[in-house]
């Protein structure tokens, strides 16, 4: 009886948690829970109703190339994903280990602020043609469950599911990332491509971090 009247209260306070969030990220996720390093970080929108996306994120126009719209469909695949279902990676995959959240920019953009639970890979070191050899590569694959064999060969056998991302539809540089990983043989059904990025976390007024783990206050 005691555990029944516990769980009476629990629901009830649930259910008023989820009331009070006016912004919900869909009518049944009003907030969730990811690690960033060694923080739990609590991902929620900006409940201000009046709130602007910030000035970096707010230009229609910028010079082609590099600034060039990018295709929905990177390559034959590899799955495009918006907003909901990189949230239902987040909560899963992400969660479990199975899978990992890359920001692909260069580390000034990173340092700026990540979407919470990413780790920062620059394009650079993913793709042969920018210049990344197999000791560079070996670096950044490593953590991602991607080994070199003896015969110089990779193993993607323990490879994790990748969701790479970088500033917006327009950002070559997740797609520049994607290119290289396939060029090397990493399995397509094992990446992703959030192709909205920053600019469309922002619209949505999705949190950031900075590399640490610290909510960024984009108000001040």
């Amino acid at each position: 009886m005691q555990r029944l009247a516990f769980l009476i209260v629990f629901l009830l306070l649930a259910a008023e948690t989820s009331m009070a969030i006016e912004v919900k990220i869909t009518p049944e996720i009003g907030q969730f829970q990811v690690r960033h390093g060694d923080k739990i970080i609590q991902v929620i929108r900006d409940q201000d109703t009046q709130a602007m996306i910030d000035t970096d994120y707010a230009r229609t126009s910028r010079p082609c190339p590099p600034f060039c719209v990018q295709p929905m469909k990177i390559a034959p695949g590899v799955e495009t994903i918006g907003e909901i279902e990189l949230v239902d990676f987040m909560k899963t995959r992400l969660s479990d280990g199975s899978g990992a959240l890359i920001d692909a920019r260069t580390p000034r953009w990173y340092r700026s602020g990540t979407i919470p639970g990413s780790i920062n890979i620059p394009y650079t070191h993913l793709n042969p043609a920018q210049g990344a050899d197999d000791i560079t590569l070996e670096d950044a694959l490593l953590p991602l469950g991607v080994t070199l064999d003896d015969d110089d060969t990779w193993d993607f056998s323990k490879a994790r599911y990748l969701v790479l991302w970088c500033n917006g539809p327009w950002c070559g540089q997740s797609p520049t990332a994607i290119k290289g990983l396939l060029s090397i043989g990493y399995p397509a059904d094992k990446l992703i491509y959030y192709r909205g990025g920053m600019q469309l976390w922002r619209v949505f007024g999705l949190p950031l971090v900075t590399p640490g783990g610290e909510l960024i206050d984009l108000l001040n």
